[in-house]
């Protein structure tokens, strides 16, 4: 190699770098609009098996309807379904939370005593104690003005998360042509056939999913209903969130089901942890096996360690998606061990 070619090697390796370096900060900047990127592409991955369903089924005079229709026809069940479902729920829950308000005073005083009275707590302190040691009101207005900006800030990130699924789908035929245009040629197939895969593993999780909350949220209430604990509305709606987060969210769901039944009596409580206990029993051993491992295929050892990763990543957030990132992870290393299986089969 003359001086020249290497004087090129190493200013492309410095140039590879520097532009490697730079890719790195810029994606870090950016990272919030990443991730809010990649929670739109899986559920417009998560849809597309729904998408197809509805072109292939709404057909007139055999032609079928357009894309946007059939997306747009699903976002009216989703809603028409969520505006059920609050129509429903919505004015109970609404009086057990304005219940809860007025009654939460009196829970913290009863629980406050038992503690003083168990040793657990050294002094017993009085509403007074917590109007002292609030804030200044400026600091108090501060605090209450970032509070506001970031609920804005949330609900601009859920309605873009929403409204930007809509136009992956729509737009999914040609992302997925220009996806393929650059990866080699001799590689497409592989490539469309790993596509596929994940699509159906993000489809199959998120349905999953979604039947698993119904299912827990639905159970829950009409469990503690008949159990007699009180805001069981609001209760069945916190096991359906819980549901969501793996593994630890129906344990952290079932605690404030447990602290209120100890309001009405310790029976009550111990009755309600063996019920959330038996729910979570059945769920995992009857549930989950035969709807989330069987469609999605992935371990609960692998669930774990997603979970710990995601969580330790991003938190909240990186809880809900472990599940379906392991499952693309492990969509990609088994095509991945086939390919490097089937080189020295063909070499043969």
């Amino acid at each position: 190699m003359t001086p020249a070619d290497q004087n090129r090697v190493i200013a492309r390796a410095v140039t590879i770098s520097i532009a490697g370096l730079a890719a790195a900060i810029a994606m870090y900047m950016v990272r919030s609009v990443l991730l809010m990127l990649y929670i739109s592409s899986l559920l417009a991955i998560g849809l597309n098996p729904a998408v197809r369903a509805i072109e292939r089924r709404l057909q007139f005079r055999r032609v079928g309807i357009p894309r946007w229709l059939a997306i747009l026809a699903l976002y009216i069940f989703f809603l028409l379904a969520a505006t059920v479902v609050m129509a429903l729920a919505l004015p109970p829950l609404l009086g057990q939370v304005r219940q809860l308000a007025v009654d939460l005073p009196g829970y913290l005083d009863q629980m406050q005593h038992t503690l003083v009275e168990s040793g657990l707590l050294a002094r017993q302190w009085s509403w007074g104690d917590l109007v002292a040691n609030l804030p200044a009101p400026g600091l108090a207005i501060t605090s209450l003005f970032g509070a506001l900006q970031g609920v804005i800030g949330v609900f601009g990130t859920v309605v873009t998360v929403l409204i930007l699924p809509f136009y992956l789908l729509l737009e999914s035929a040609a992302l997925h042509r220009g996806f393929l245009r650059l990866i080699k040629p001799e590689n497409r197939a592989r490539t469309d056939r790993v596509v596929l895969a994940v699509t159906g593993k993000v489809g199959a999780w998120l349905g999953g999913q979604l039947l698993l909350a119904a299912i827990i949220g639905a159970s829950a209430t009409l469990g503690f209903w008949l159990i007699g604990v009180p805001y069981f509305y609001v209760l069945g709606l916190v096991a359906a969130v819980g549901e969501m987060i793996p593994v630890v969210g129906p344990i952290l769901a079932a605690v404030p089901a447990v602290l209120l039944g100890w309001t009405v009596s310790p029976q009550t409580a111990l009755m309600v942890l063996a019920y959330s206990w038996g729910q979570q029993f059945v769920e995992n051993n009857l549930l989950v096996p035969r709807i989330m491992e069987r469609q999605v295929g992935v371990s609960p050892v692998t669930i774990m360690v997603a979970l710990l990763v995601g969580s330790s990543l991003l938190g909240f957030v990186g809880a809900i998606l472990a599940v379906p990132s392991a499952a693309i992870v492990q969509v990609l290393v088994e095509e991945y061990l086939a390919h490097e299986d089937a080189e020295p089969a063909a070499a043969e």
